[in-house]
């Protein structure tokens, strides 16, 4: 398995979102979990700092956990 550098990070906006919608990484990563994603606190964590790249899958979950569009991810990215 090739491992992708990760160019931009969207954490920023995640922690964002999710600190909008009032979860800590920890319910976040159960819910993802209650949507099929194979993720826990610290997988979701490193999302938000920028450590790991995040799979399409598991943007669907938070889109939906959030309630928020797409385009709310990479707000403010060039």
């Amino acid at each position: 398995m090739i491992k992708i550098r990760q160019d931009i990070s969207i954490g920023s906006n995640l922690r964002a979102l999710r600190k909008k919608s009032g979860l800590t990484q920890k319910l976040v990563a159960t819910k993802m979990q209650l949507l099929g994603c194979d993720i826990n606190r610290s997988v979701y964590s490193r999302y938000e700092i920028g450590g790991l790249n995040i799979r399409v899958s598991d943007l669907i979950a938070l889109r939906k956990i959030f309630d928020c569009r797409y385009d709310d991810f990479f707000d403010g990215l060039n």
